[in-house]
C-alpha cells in the first residue's frame, strides 16, 4: 500500500486538472492524487498530434470557468490548449498530485470501511492506494487505439497508412498524393493543413457531415480583453457563446429543414454557384452528430484553390497504387490517413468491484450524467454532446465537492443513488454518430426522468448541479457497514 486518500483522481488531462483545482478551492482540507497512466499531463491535447490539431468548441466554454483564455484564438490549436492546461497545473500546485505512468486497472469498494481500493500499474508493479471517493476524469475514448476500420486488401498498398491517434513525426507528405477517409472533425481539420504541402489531398467520405465555417479568432473578445479584468470580460464572453450554441442547437432541433438551407447557403457562398453540393449534405438532420468547424474557411480555400476535393463514394479494396472504390473510380495515393473514428473506452477500462461483484457498466444507469446506480462513492466527469465538454466538467466537479461536504457536514461515509426499478430507460447519448453507435451497448443508460435523464443543457444543469438540493430522495447517504450492492446491478465475478 502506498497511502490513503480522501480523493482519487484518475487522469491528468483537461478535466482531471480541473477536477483538483475545484477540490482545493471548495474542498481545501481534502487529501487528493492524480493518478495518470502516461508520462506526461494534457490527455487528448498531448495524444494528438496530428497536423492542424486544434480544439472543435471555442475556448471560452472549452476553457475552464475559473480561469480566463488569454490567447488571440478562440478556436485553438494543440499545442496552444497544451500550455493552457500545464500552465493551470503549475499555477495551482495540482502538478504536485501526479502520479505519472500509474495505469489504474482495477477499483473495488470495501462497504466495511467505506473506502475504494485502487490498483495501478506502474511498469511490472501493480501499486495499491486506497480512498474515500473516486472520481474518474480518464476521457470516454480508447487511448491505446483508434477506430480500425479493416478495410480490404490495406496489405497490398505499397505507400503508407496512418491513424491520426498515432501519428508519426517522420511522415513527409510535401508533394505527396494524399487520401483522407472520413469525414468529421479530424478529417476536416488534417486536409486543408495537409494541403498546403501536399501535391493534393482528397477526403474520401462515405457519407457527409454538416460543415460550418467560423473565425478563429473572436474579434469581440478581443477587444472586451483589451478593456475590461480578465475574468470579467471572460465570463461576458463565455456567456455569449453558451446562449449562442444553446439557441443554435434548439433552433436545430425544432426548424431542422431551416437550419440545414442556411448552413447549405453559406457553403455555396465559400465554394460559387457552380460546386454541386452533395458532398456537403447529410442524409441526418444538423445535430443528429456534432457540426464540424472550419477556422477561417481554410477547407473551403484549398478546395477553391483546387488543392484539396471531397469525394464521396465507398472503398471496395486497396491497391497497389491507391484504393479502388465501389463506384469503378480508382484513386492513386502515396499516403492514406484512415481517420475513421474513435474507440469508446468506459471508465478508461478499469473494472470496478462492488459487493464482491464486478459492475457491468452497460447495466447501470447514470444519476445526472455522472454517478452511476448503486456504485458508491464515485463520480465520472463526462462532458456534452452538443457543447463545449468542460461546461459539463466543472458543474460536475463543483457537485461533486457539494456532495463531499455534504457528507462531511452530516457523518456520513457514502453516498450511493438508488435507481427506481419500474423507471423506463434509454441510451446514454443522443448522437448517430458512428464511434458512439458502435459503442452503445457498452455505455451506462440514462432513465426517463430526473435525476437520471441527461438535458444536454447547460442553465437546466447549473440549477441542478449548482442549487438543486443535495438529498434530493436519490442519492442515499449512510455510514460505514450500511451498504449493500443489488445483485441486478451487477455481473459474476470471474
Amino acid at each position: 500500500m502506498t497511502g490513503h486518500f480522501d480523493v482519487i483522481i484518475v487522469g491528468a488531462g483537461l478535466s482531471g486538472i480541473g477536477a483538483a483545482y475545484h477540490l482545493q478551492r471548495n474542498c481545501p482540507k481534502k487529501t487528493y492524487a492524480i493518478l495518470e497512466g502516461r508520462s506526461t499531463t494534457g490527455g487528448t491535447c498531448d495524444l494528438f498530434r496530428y497536423p492542424g490539431v486544434r480544439s472543435d468548441s471555442d475556448m471560452y466554454t472549452l476553457g475552464y470557468n475559473f480561469k480566463p483564455w488569454r490567447e488571440a484564438k478562440a478556436i485553438a490549436d494543440g499545442p496552444s490548449i497544451l500550455n493552457y492546461v500545464r500552465e493551470t497545473a503549475r499555477e495551482n500546485g495540482i502538478d504536485r498530485h501526479i502520479r505519472f505512468h500509474h495505469m489504474v486497472k482495477r477499483a473495488t469498494w470495501s462497504a466495511d470501511d467505506a473506502h475504494w481500493t485502487v490498483e495501478a500499474e506502474c511498469g511490472p508493479e501493480v501499486t495499491e492506494f486506497t480512498c474515500n471517493f473516486l472520481l474518474i476524469c480518464s476521457g470516454y475514448y480508447d487511448y491505446a487505439g483508434g477506430y480500425d476500420a479493416k478495410f480490404t486488401g490495406m496489405e497490398q498498398f505499397q505507400g503508407r497508412i496512418v491513424h491520426p491517434q498515432f501519428w508519426p513525426g517522420d511522415l513527409d507528405y510535401n508533394n505527396k498524393r494524399v487520401v483522407v477517409i472520413g469525414s468529421g472533425a479530424t478529417a476536416v481539420t488534417i486536409v486543408p493543413e495537409m494541403a498546403k504541402d501536399a501535391a493534393h489531398v482528397t477526403m474520401l467520405q462515405r457519407s457527409p457531415t454538416y460543415v460550418v465555417s467560423i473565425p478563429s479568432q473572436d474579434a469581440i473578445a478581443n477587444w472586451l480583453r483589451a478593456r475590461l479584468p480578465p475574468m470579467l470580460g471572460y465570463r461576458f464572453v463565455r456567456w455569449r457563446n453558451v446562449l449562442l450554441q444553446m439557441y443554435l442547437y434548439n433552433r436545430a432541433r425544432k426548424a431542422p429543414n431551416k437550419v440545414k438551407a442556411y448552413i447549405l447557403k453559406l457553403i455555396r457562398k465559400e465554394l460559387g454557384p457552380d460546386y454541386d453540393l452533395e458532398s456537403f449534405t447529410p442524409r441526418y438532420n444538423p445535430w443528429d452528430q456534432r457540426l464540424c468547424l472550419v477556422p477561417d474557411s481554410d477547407l473551403f480555400h484549398m478546395i477553391r484553390e483546387g488543392k484539396a476535393s471531397i469525394l464521396t463514394d465507398q472503398i471496395e479494396t486497396f491497391t497497389e497504387n491507391g484504393l479502388k472504390l465501389k463506384s469503378g473510380r480508382e484513386l492513386e495515393a502515396d499516403i492514406v490517413v484512415t481517420a475513421t473514428g474513435l474507440q469508446l473506452r468506459v471508465l478508461g477500462g478499469m473494472q470496478l468491484s462492488v459487493g464482491g461483484r464486478i459492475v457491468d457498466p452497460a447495466k447501470v444507469m447514470a444519476y445526472k450524467g455522472m454517478m452511476f446506480s448503486d456504485v458508491p462513492n464515485l463520480a465520472s466527469a463526462f462532458g456534452y454532446t452538443n457543447a463545449s465538454w468542460t461546461l459539463k466538467c466543472d458543474l460536475t466537479c463543483d457537485y461533486v465537492c457539494r456532495v463531499l461536504n455534504y457528507m462531511d457536514a452530516k457523518g456520513f461515509t457514502t453516498c450511493a443513488a438508488r435507481r427506481d426499478p419500474d423507471m423506463g430507460e434509454a441510451p446514454l447519448l443522443n448522437l448517430d454518430s458512428g464511434y458512439i453507435k458502435r459503442a452503445e451497448q457498452l455505455l451506462p443508460r440514462q432513465g426517463a426522468k430526473a435525476p437520471w435523464k441527461l438535458h444536454q443543457n447547460y442553465i437546466r444543469d447549473i440549477l441542478m448541479l449548482r442549487y438543486g438540493k443535495i438529498d434530493d430522495g436519490t442519492l442515499e447517504f449512510s455510514t460505514a457497514n450500511r451498504v449493500t450492492a443489488p445483485t441486478g446491478q451487477f455481473a459474476r465475478a470471474a
